[in-house]
């Protein structure tokens, strides 16, 4: 009964079961067809929706394209319109053009013709020429040829005189001009630099302090003062002089040597030929060593770097050498500072040209005494230092040996002129003194139409006497500009030389 029970109640569960699928499936088929309804509903609203938002852009699109259709066809349109603009330009253009060429061959045929006429002419004008060139050489007796050598002969007299007086006139306006600037310049070199005087250049002076030592001096039969003249290469002179000995010897490093060893000397009192060796020997190495220390010396405060040793040295020997009167080493550094000064001035280099400055006379105070000049020899020597070639051309072209090739080249001769040349800096043989006046005066009395010619004032100024029947007043200011160009040419001189032509006519009448 239990198990009937049982089976009946899982029955009913099983039929009660059934009974609920059946209602869950057909809740399921209802609620799925209002879902696919809806489905549809919805895919009939977006298919119409995009259909029409299709034709939207479909309208958009072909009222797009109908627009740039139009707006194709106006610029074909404007396109159109100047092109027949242009053509219409070009066929007025043509027509212009066309009347031109006409024109144009209608003058060429008016110049043929006028062409004719004036050749024509120029032919009748020819001939005519011929004959009044015939007939003026029947009337004036001369050819053609002869008149024009005449003509070219009296316009090449016109063009000399002109010339020259030009030339005058040129020379005295660049004078003007340049005459201020030119003072200043030198004044102001010459002025910013120490001057020194001509001092002896053969003969030292020793003094001592009684004639008792004259006798050690030249010792027992001579033999300490010819020891000492073998060391020395001096000639030493024991006259009447009192208290003095005078050294004599045309090298100054030689007489500077015997002088500081016969003060060792005398000062020591032992007085014999081994002494004196021995002494000279070291005075030589002393001197040696104080030449360097006075060219060293001397590029310090000239403010020159990077010298050679050896042209240290000779610049160190300069202080013993002297050239007209005048000391080498102060000529040397006269020079080179008048060559900074005058470069600055010019804006040129002024290291450059001090450095020139002081080397320009090296050739000077050569260990040797070769056969050449001495500008040469020092520009041979500072070649071999490795100067520059600035430097060496200003050495060796100073006393215009070799040609100037830089700007530095003329200033070093020009200051080495003005150190030389300024007064009291050196001296002057009398002879040559009178020789150079002589010369001035024989240039001037080479022209035809001189009387007598004098140099004045030491030889800055030659007057020349002229007659005056047969110089005129253009041919003396004429033979003046040629003297002045012969002295510079032909002398070497100091400064400058005033050539002074005089022209004087008198007309003497006596009364009675």
């Amino acid at each position: 009964m239990e198990i009937s029970i049982i089976v009946t109640a899982v029955a009913s569960m099983i039929v009660g079961g059934v009974a609920v699928a059946l209602l869950l499936r057909k809740g399921i088929e209802k609620q799925g067809h209002n879902i696919i309804e809806d489905a549809k509903v919805k895919a009939d609203m977006l298919g119409k929706e995009k259909i029409l938002q299709a034709k939207e852009k479909f309208m958009q699109l072909k009222s797009d394209h109908e627009k740039v259709i139009t707006d194709r066809n106006k610029n074909t349109e404007e396109g159109e319109r100047k092109l027949a603009t242009e053509e219409e330009a070009l066929t007025r253009r043509e027509s212009a053009f066309q009347a031109k060429e006409d024109e144009i061959a209608a003058l060429k045929d008016t110049l043929i013709t006028q062409q004719k006429v004036v050749d024509k002419k120029q032919e009748d004008l020819d001939k005519y020429q011929k004959r009044s060139i015939e007939q003026l050489e029947t009337i004036s007796s001369l050819s053609v040829e002869s008149a024009k050598s005449e003509l070219i002969e009296a316009l090449k007299d016109e063009a000399k005189t002109e010339a020259m007086s030009l030339i005058q006139e040129i020379v005295e306006e660049a004078k003007l001009s340049a005459d201020q600037q030119a003072k200043k310049i030198v004044i102001q070199t010459i002025q910013r630099v120490g001057t020194e005087h001509a001092v002896e250049n053969s003969v030292t002076v020793f003094n001592i302090k009684s004639d008792e030592l004259k006798g050690k001096i030249i010792g027992k039969e001579g033999r300490n003062i010819r020891a000492l003249e073998a060391a020395t290469g001096v000639e030493i002179i024991v006259d009447d002089t009192p208290e003095a000995v005078i050294l004599s010897c045309y090298d100054p490093v030689r007489r500077e040597l015997c002088k500081i060893a016969l003060n060792i000397l005398v000062e020591d009192g032992r007085i014999h030929p081994a002494r004196i060796e021995e002494v000279v020997k070291k005075t030589r190495q002393k001197l040696e060593q104080d030449i360097i220390e006075t060219g060293k010396k001397t590029a310090i405060e000239l403010e020159i770097h990077g010298l050679h040793p050896e042209l240290i040295r000779m610049v160190g020997r300069m202080k013993y050498r002297a050239s007209y009167g005048q000391n080498l080493l102060q000529h040397s550094r006269e020079t080179a500072n008048l060559c900074a000064i005058m470069a600055s001035e010019l804006g040129l280099d002024a290291k450059m040209a001090k450095r020139a400055g002081l080397l320009h006379d090296i050739g000077k105070v050569p260990d040797d005494q070769p056969e050449m000049p001495h500008a040469i020899l020092g520009m041979k020597i500072a070649e071999k230092c490795k100067e520059k070639p600035e430097v060496c051309n200003a050495i060796g072209a100073h006393h215009d040996e070799i040609e100037m090739t830089g700007l530095l080249s003329p200033i070093i001769q020009v200051c080495d002129g003005i150190s030389g040349a300024r007064p009291g800096a050196r001296r002057e043989a009398a002879n040559q003194y009178v020789k150079r006046l002589k010369d001035l005066e024989e240039i001037a009395l080479d022209n035809k139409g001189v009387v007598s010619a004098y140099a004045i004032q030491a030889g800055r100024e030659l007057r020349v006497i002229v007659e005056s029947d047969k110089i005129s007043d253009k041919q003396s200011s004429e033979m003046a500009f040629s003297i002045s160009q012969k002295v510079q040419s032909d002398l070497t001189y100091p400064g400058q030389v005033t050539v002074t032509v005089i022209r004087e006519t008198r007309a003497v009448s006596i009364a009675k």
